[in-house]
């Protein structure tokens, strides 16, 4: 069972290499272009919805939402196209590593809290 679930967890860490790689592709349906970007970027993210730290609950988000966003992913991509880029991904040893995303994503989420700090200061401040 172990080994079953390492292998999964290879395919799953294989298929948002190549949605990343769909994403970038030109023959990859928009729809499909737009949703694997977000899915491999929440995939390589820092930055989870439920963070790990949480006891349960933070590893569901990634045990859910990146699988079932990858399966909408591979469904929406011709399955010629995402042989190919399973294949190509297959052959790189190493996950795509981008320092500007990652500042992006930090960016995003610093913004978000102290957007949520601002409003909750206000209304507390009126109170």
């Amino acid at each position: 069972m172990i080994k079953r679930m390492k292998q999964w967890a290879r395919r799953i860490k294989q298929d948002v290499v190549a949605i990343w790689l769909a994403a970038r592709d030109p023959r990859t349906p928009r729809m499909a272009k737009l949703l694997a970007l977000l899915v491999a970027a929440y995939a390589v993210s820092p930055i989870d919805l439920i963070p790990d730290f949480i006891p349960v609950l933070g590893y569901l988000d990634d045990l859910i939402i990146v699988p079932l966003g990858i399966l909408l992913v591979v469904r929406l991509i011709p399955a010629d196209l995402m042989a190919e880029f399973r294949r190509a991904a297959a052959d790189m040893s190493n996950r795509p590593v981008s320092r500007t995303a990652a500042a992006v994503f930090v960016a995003i989420w610093v913004l978000a809290a102290a957007l949520v700090l601002l409003v909750f200061f206000r209304k507390a401040a009126f109170a």
